[in-house]
C-alpha cells in the first residue's frame, strides 16, 4: 500500500495479490487502463473483514494497518494476527524500483496483462429520488477524461472508489488524516495549478462550512472547478463515532450539534453570494442534468445535491 501508487510498476503485480491502497491517500491515478487500487476502509469492521483473508501483507511506502481510534471491543490491529507483514520499502525509499525489483524477482515481465475487476453489471440510475449512491455512480460515469477528483465526501462517497473503477483517467486527491474541511480549498489549489483540466470536489456538506470561502477564491480566479455538495443536512461520521463508542441514543442537546437544520445551509445562496453559480437537485435526472451542464462548461459551478 502507498500514498501515490507508482505507475507503471504496480501493473506488474501478481495476478493472485491484490493491491490497496491506505484509507488516507494524498493522490491515487486510477480509472481506465490504470491498475485498480482498492482503498482500505475507514469503518474498523469493514477494514477487518477486507484484510481477514491476508495471510502475507507487502507494505510498500505504508505502515501496518491500524484503527483511526481506539473503540470499545473494537481492535486497533487491522490485519490478522497470524498475517505476515512484510515491508518492502518505507516511505521515504524508492517505491517504484522497489516494485520493479520485486516483478524481477517474480519473473512477471512488464507487458503481463493487467488482472482487471470486472464490470459493474448494475446500471447507472437515470430517474428518482437522488441518493448518496446515484450521485456517487452519476459522477464516476461523468467524470471527464484527466480530471482531478477531490474527495471530502465523507460518509456519502464511499461508494465513489468502486463506482470509479473504469471510469476515465483521473487522479483522486484525498483526506490525509482526521481533520476536516481541506475540500475547498484543495479543489481550489488543484485547479491553480492545472488550469487545463477540469476539477471535480465531492463535498460533504458540514465539512464544506469549514472553509466556504474558498468558493470565493474560485469565484474570483474563474477556476474550472465543480463542486458537488451531499447536502444530507448531518455530520453523519459523528453519528457512527458515538456509535462505536457506545452512544446508541445521544441526548437532544448532542443531536443538534450534529445535525445541520434549524435552519438548514442553503447552499445555492451561500455559493451565489460568494459569486459561484449553484443550482440545487434532488432528483436523478435533474442532477445528470446539472452535472452535464457544468462539465460542458468553464470555470466555477456548484451543485447543491440533496439526498
Amino acid at each position: 500500500m502507498a500514498a501515490r501508487w507508482p505507475q507503471p510498476a504496480a501493473s506488474r503485480t501478481p495476478p493472485a495479490c491484490g493491491l490497496a491502497a491506505e484509507t488516507s491517500s494524498r493522490r491515487i491515478e486510477r480509472g481506465a487502463n490504470r491498475p485498480p487500487v482498492v482503498r482500505l476502509p475507514y469503518p474498523v469492521d469493514l477494514a477487518v473483514a477486507f484484510l481477514k483473508d491476508v495471510r502475507h501483507l507487502v507494505l510498500v511506502g505504508s505502515r501496518s494497518p491500524v484503527a483511526f481510534f481506539a473503540y470499545p471491543g473494537k481492535p486497533s490491529l487491522l490485519a490478522p494476527q497470524e498475517c505476515d507483514q512484510i515491508v518492502l520499502a518505507e516511505p521515504e525509499q524508492d517505491l517504484h524500483h522497489a516494485l520493479e525489483w520485486l516483478a524481477d524477482e517474480l519473473g512477471i515481465p512488464a507487458d503481463a496483462p493487467q488482472t482487471r475487476p470486472a464490470a459493474l453489471t448494475e446500471a447507472v440510475p437515470a430517474e428518482g429520488r437522488l441518493t448518496s449512491a446515484a450521485v456517487n455512480r452519476v459522477a464516476a460515469a461523468l467524470l471527464p477524461d484527466n480530471a482531478i477528483v477531490c474527495d471530502e465526501s465523507i460518509t456519502q462517497g464511499r461508494e465513489f472508489g468502486i463506482y470509479s473503477v473504469h471510469s476515465a483517467p483521473h487522479d483522486w486527491l484525498q483526506l490525509t488524516g482526521g481533520a476536516i474541511g481541506i475540500g475547498l480549498p484543495l479543489a481550489t489549489g488543484a485547479a491553480v495549478a492545472c488550469p487545463d483540466r477540469k476539477v471535480v470536489l465531492l463535498q460533504a456538506d458540514g465539512s464544506g462550512m469549514y472553509t466556504v470561502q474558498a468558493l470565493w477564491t474560485q469565484a474570483r480566479e474563474r477556476l474550472d472547478c465543480l463542486t458537488i455538495i451531499y447536502a444530507n443536512r448531518t455530520y453523519a461520521t459523528l453519528h457512527g463515532e458515538m456509535k462505536n463508542v457506545g452512544v446508541i441514543q445521544p441526548g437532544e442537546n448532542a443531536k443538534r450539534m450534529l445535525d445541520l437544520v434549524d435552519p438548514h445551509i442553503d447552499w445555492v445562496q451561500v455559493s451565489q453570494g460568494l459569486g459561484v453559480e449553484a443550482v440545487r437537485v434532488d432528483t436523478v435526472e435533474g442532477f445528470t442534468q446539472a452535472m452535464r451542464a457544468a462539465l460542458a462548461r468553464k470555470g466555477p459551478f456548484l451543485i447543491e445535491a440533496v439526498i
